[in-house]
């Protein structure tokens, strides 16, 4: 049975390309693994995952953060951004 948690390190990536395929708008992170797997994630992913990131590494106390998938009604969502996104939940601070 395949596990279902992966941790990739460094060394586990032959390369990441990041850029606009042709005929697409936005961009892509290709990460590719020695084991020959490539992991392909869609902007907004990289857009969430950047911005949780810069947000717990730039605040004094905060040490983690939780983006949970939401599927947001038309009058929830911003105009021109899709109706699935992923949401902050609020994970705790240092004591």
């Amino acid at each position: 049975m395949r596990e279902k948690r992966r941790i990739l390190a460094n060394t586990d990536i032959v390369e990441i390309l990041l850029g606009t395929p042709r005929g697409h708008q936005h961009l892509r992170a290709t990460i590719k693994l020695h084991s020959g797997e490539e992991l392909i994630l869609q902007e907004a992913t990289v857009a969430n995952l950047v911005r949780a990131y810069i947000g717990i590494k730039t605040h004094p106390l905060k040490k983690g953060c939780r983006l949970i998938g939401r599927e947001l009604s038309k009058g929830a969502k911003k105009k021109e951004f899709a109706s699935w996104q992923l949401l902050e939940k609020e994970s705790g601070t240092r004591d």
